[in-house]
């Protein structure tokens, strides 16, 4: 005798053993399946959604509630590591400020609750009918961050995106990682194609602008990201952190390089410099992998140590001894990250450390940079949802590239305040917060009142959907299926992983791939036709669920069975049966496989990023004066969604102004005082911390903060101080190639209150 649930309400009761045949019923020996548990507690493991790093989780449920989270020591990827944001999961889940029914905003501006498919079909009748009056580029979409921590996300916005047929289309990797993907589409062919450091097996690794320890890895996913960082030097190797500040990473780093934010492109070419004089690029073992060889040495040629120096910040004998290290490791591999994307010279330097690993040998090997094998193709996918490639349109106002078919968000105010037939008039806007993520985001709050039409799918009221007329909250992470179907694409190690839902959801509740799948399909309805390519896509997911859809990828991956029986690879069902994911082996060369250039040779000579030189030469003859400033992020924050959470955000202050002693005493301020900060587009009030953390002529200021104006909704986060660092941003100053915003380096004045 023991415990089951009432089959009406739900809650446990006394007086049998269940042998109900329903999900929730099912615990851990019965399928698999991870619900709600008739036993008093059962233990479920899931994945952390909220990072790049794939926490493996084991959460504790007692009578259909979440009563603690930790470490999953059997994970195969994170091997028990967990930072303080997987158990905050739990005060997610229970948020009282997170929407739980679909909002439809009332003439006072309050939000009342509504029905899920009413709140749908109003918002594809108001789409069709912006669309239907002032063509299909009157509505525009913006993508957050969390978009790509969701397998259902992923792959059905992309069918929305293909349903609404607009130009206008915006999503946070022009505020991160678009730089990145450039330079891997103009080196590789494909903008998929993602080099990863192979971390478990280099003996040298020169991190640059990149801090994993706060971020949990970006565009390289690690789990137990302490132990794959220390483990370098714990096992002789070397660490090499290139960063303005003295961050967590570089703590535990062998050498911590500070150098002027913005200028990474021409240290590279310095350490190039060095590489190519000193000898230690084998000719023909790279003409073998790549061409153009002969043209990167006469670009890099005029760069020297000694000519960079001045314009970094770096000393020519550090510049030099950095080359001839990298250069003489048995294995050494270059990364950069966040640091970089934000920078003048973003794609130019994230191609740079490209070439650097290619030119050294430390390509496509072993403890360099490698190409993961992720169980299902990412590169398949974004061929099918023609999603890849950029240039072949630009924006209406200002002429900015698209890249992957989106356009930077940079201009995203431009579109909605310019007239004329292209003018946004009406927007979506999917996990994302613009008004505190884009650059200058006080003009993009005050645009968002004057749209026509707006809708938000997301489970906060926050900065930017108080201005929307419906919102359509999703089912929290614990409460659906999850599989990391991008993340696994940049791992460092190749493993699949499935997590069934923990919890029951809310009544009334649909997931994202649910609600983009509906709502796209409604907005055919309502416009009575589509394109051919949408309605492909419409045909090939309209009708299937989240769960079948990464069944079928799977099947078609590398590792699956093709539909084949008797192969016996990799299903949906065998994930299932290993809660704690499964193990597909080390990185290993992908060359062949994954260079798309003519030979699977990778290009050293692209014509616009050696041509972007010219313009770094130009900046480097200009005298730099005053302040920069940079961003920078703690292990406890994401972005600009999880400060509600009191777990996150008590204890010291952590949004105040990092100041070297040096510029304080300069500037007459002192630790713990406020000051003014300006930029030439605003100025914001920030406490001030004296620290030597950052070095001399940078302040830093972290990115997601300034939550007061939805102080009422957001009640935790709006009570907390510090300001948005993007009132400083200037949203005209891009980087040209792909026109992502530049968020570092920014010139600023600073002076006490």
């Amino acid at each position: 005798m023991g415990k089951g649930p009432n089959i009406e309400t739900g809650e446990l009761i006394e007086g049998a053993d269940c042998d109900h045949d329903l999900p929730f019923c099912k615990g851990l020996d019965a399928g698999g399946f991870l619900g709600l548990p008739c036993a008093v507690a059962t233990i479920a493991h899931t994945t952390c959604n909220l990072c790049e790093a794939m926490c493996g989780l084991s959460v504790t449920v007692e009578a259909g509630r979440v009563k603690s989270i930790e470490g999953d020591k059997e994970d195969v990827f994170s091997r028990g590591h967990i930072c303080p944001k997987g158990p905050a999961m739990r005060e997610l889940l229970e948020d009282p400020d997170r929407v739980r029914r679909p909002l439809r905003k009332r003439e006072c501006r309050t939000f009342k609750e509504v029905s899920c498919d009413s709140t749908l079909s109003e918002a594809a009748e108001k789409i069709a009918q912006l669309q239907k009056a002032h063509g299909n580029d009157s509505v525009g979409v913006y993508w957050g961050n969390p978009v790509v921590h969701d397998h259902g996300t992923v792959l059905m916005s992309q069918v929305l995106g293909l349903i609404l047929g607009t130009r206008n289309k915006f999503d946070s990797n022009s505020a991160d990682a678009n730089p990145k993907l450039f330079a891997c589409d103009r080196m590789y062919g494909d903008m998929t194609s993602i080099t990863v450091p192979d971390i478990d097996n280099t003996d040298y690794f020169l991190m640059i602008g990149a801090n994993p320890l706060a971020s949990g890895g970006s565009v390289m996913s690690l789990g137990d990201v302490r132990g794959r960082v220390k483990g370098i030097v714990e096992r002789g190797g070397k660490l090499v952190v290139v960063d303005p500040r003295r961050t967590e990473t570089a703590q535990v780093a062998s050498v911590h390089i500070p150098i002027v934010p913005g200028t990474d492109a021409a240290f590279l070419l310095g350490l190039l410099h060095v590489l190519f004089s000193r000898g230690f690029v084998d000719e023909t073992a790279v003409e073998n992998v790549a061409t153009g060889l002969a043209e990167l040495r006469a670009a890099v040629s005029p760069f020297s140590p000694e000519r960079v120096s001045k314009f970094t910040g770096v000393d020519a004998a550090t510049i030099t001894r950095t080359a001839i290290d990298f250069g003489s490791a048995k294995k050494a591999v270059a990364y950069s990250r966040i640091g970089v994307c934000h920078g003048k010279f973003s794609a130019l330097a994230s191609y740079l450390v490209e070439a650097v690993n290619l030119v050294t040998g430390n390509f496509d090997r072993q403890g360099g940079s490698m190409f993961p094998s992720p169980a299902i193709d990412l590169s398949a996918v974004a061929r099918a949802l023609s999603v890849g490639g950029s240039g072949r349109f630009t924006s209406r106002v200002r002429g900015l590239p698209e890249v992957g078919g989106m356009l930077p968000c940079a201009t995203l105010a431009d579109e909605m305040e310019g007239p004329g037939q292209g003018q946004i008039r009406g927007l979506v806007t999917l996990a994302g917060n613009p008004v505190l993520s884009v650059p200058n985001g006080d003009r993009i709050g005050r645009l968002l009142p004057k749209l026509n039409f707006m809708v938000s799918i997301d489970v906060y009221i926050n900065e930017t959907t108080r201005h929307a007329q419906l919102i359509l909250p999703p089912r929290p992470a614990l409460a659906r299926g999850h599989y990391d179907l991008v993340l696994h694409a940049v791992a460092v190690r190749n493993t699949a992983k499935w997590s069934e839902p923990v919890v029951l959801p809310d009544p009334d509740t649909k997931d994202d791939w649910e609600i983009l799948q509906l709502l796209s399909k409604e907005i055919a309805r309502a416009r009575g036709g589509v394109s051919k390519a949408a309605a492909a896509a419409l045909d090939r997911f309209g009708n299937m669920s989240s769960e079948k859809a990464i069944d079928l990828l799977l099947r078609l991956g590398p590792y699956g069975d093709n539909f084949v029986p008797w192969r016996k690879g990799l299903t949906l069902k065998k994930l299932k049966a290993s809660p704690h994911g499964v193990d597909l082996g080390p990185l290993a060369p992908g060359r062949l496989r994954k260079v798309h250039k003519p030979n699977h040779k990778a290009d050293l000579a692209a014509h616009d990023m050696l041509g972007d030189l010219r313009r770094l030469e130009n900046e480097m003859s200009r005298a730099r004066e005053g302040l920069l400033l940079i961003g920078r992020r703690h292990v406890r924050s994401n972005n600009t969604w999880m400060h509600n959470c009191h777990s996150l955000v008590k204890g010291p202050d952590r949004s105040a102004l990092m100041v070297n002693p040096l510029d304080a005493a300069k500037t007459g301020l002192k630790d713990g005082e406020n000051a003014f900060l300006t930029s030439q587009t605003g100025e914001i009030m920030t406490k001030v911390k004296v620290t030597d953390e950052v070095m001399p002529g940078v302040v830093s200021l972290p990115h997601g903060y300034g939550h007061g104006q939805a102080k009422d909704t957001l009640r935790i986060a709006g009570n907390l101080a510090g300001p948005s660092m993007n009132s400083l941003t200037d949203d005209n100053v891009v980087e040209p190639l792909t026109g992502s915003a530049v968020l570092t380096g920014i010139a600023v004045t600073i002076k006490p209150v």
